[in-house]
């Protein structure tokens, strides 16, 4: 196949499908995954499509939102890695909302082993991964079924929510900028992220560095509101995604970055106050390469938070983590003086 066949194919399946995977442009067009990344450069180049870590998605974030097939595809190592660090921030007994996505169902697997935990999620898909957990209770939400992404929303989901009170919101979505926040392309999704919110004392955004400084239409979370930030390391060269994690820094937002590869942490036992073991250690000692820390906060200026209800299940204030207790390490980034 000559190079301008192989292009053209590589468009005509990224616009059938909104994002493609290099694996899978690899195979349709019967070469290597290096031939693809070069040729998906080079229409990139042309304004044809929009690289991102691991695959190709449609030009503009303005434009139209991948499915659910096409985004368990993309960045599948990094949100394992975020995941198993996100799940270090719960404790048995908690309740919690996750909302829906590749990445917040990776999240869900992994809370099912938390004892004595209840989720409320709008997402078959996380709810299924809970389904066999023998000591996590699953409340879902009404609403109508949107195929695409296999959530529930609409009116139905958003009055559900009313009157819930959790300790936190584990959200994903289509785009993270420090100027807008968390956003999605689809308002009915938004919307019911921004009921999930509500809920919650504070906010937690599971978001792959390939999310960050991308904008998409509707906004579900200001930055404002985003207590912490968990995502992966970026790339070398990918000073976008650096930029825009100095700048979440810059606006309060706690972040920390999980090691891609790097052992899970235990699930439920995120806010103990103990010292803690860091990665490849099991003596308690210091990570190695790092210096030990104990209660380090995570990097930004303290929010206040509505106060939870007292004695209510599972509520909790924030607590200071560090990062050993969370399984991966906090980010080097501080908020600049102004």
């Amino acid at each position: 196949m000559f190079a301008a066949e192989r292009r053209q194919l590589i468009l005509e399946m990224v616009r059938a499908n909104g994002a493609v995977s290099l694996r899978e442009l690899a195979r349709v067009v019967q070469t290597s995954e290096v031939t693809v990344r070069r040729d998906v450069r080079a229409l990139e180049a042309e304004g044809l499509l929009d690289r991102r870590h691991g695959g190709a998605v449609l030009p503009g974030g303005f434009t139209r939102e991948s499915g659910f097939p096409q985004k368990s595809h993309l960045a599948t190592a990094e949100k394992t890695a975020i995941a198993d660090l996100a799940a270090g921030l719960v404790e048995e007994g908690e309740a919690v909302v996750v909302g829906a996505g590749t990445t917040t169902q990776e999240l869900a697997r992994r809370l099912a082993r938390v004892p004595g935990l209840t989720v409320v999620t709008n997402s078959l898909l996380v709810a299924q991964a809970l389904a066999h957990a023998n000591r996590v209770e699953v409340v879902m939400t009404g609403g109508t079924l949107r195929g695409s992404n296999y959530a529930l929303v609409g009116s139905g989901a958003e009055q559900s929510l009313q009157g819930l009170r959790v300790s936190r919101a584990f959200l994903s979505g289509s785009g993270l900028t420090a100027e807008r926040g968390l956003s999605t392309s689809n308002m009915l999704s938004a919307s019911v992220d921004r009921a999930l919110v509500q809920a919650a004392a504070e906010v937690v955004v599971l978001a792959d560095h390939s999310k960050l400084g991308t904008d998409t239409m509707f906004q579900t979370v200001p930055t404002d509101v985003i207590t912490r930030l968990v995502t992966n390391e970026p790339l070398t060269r990918d000073e976008r995604s650096a930029t825009e994690l100095q700048a979440l820094a810059d606006q309060g937002v706690q972040i920390a970055i999980a090691g891609v590869g790097q052992p899970a942490p235990a699930p439920g036992q995120g806010q103990g106050t103990g010292p803690g073991v860091g990665p490849g250690r099991t003596d308690g000692g210091p990570t190695v390469g790092r210096p030990a820390r104990r209660d380090t906060p995570l990097p930004g200026p303290r929010r206040t938070h509505p106060p939870t209800a007292p004695g209510g299940p599972g509520l909790r204030g924030p607590v200071s983590l560090s990062d050993q207790q969370l399984g991966g390490r906090v980010a080097d980034l501080a908020p600049r003086r102004r």
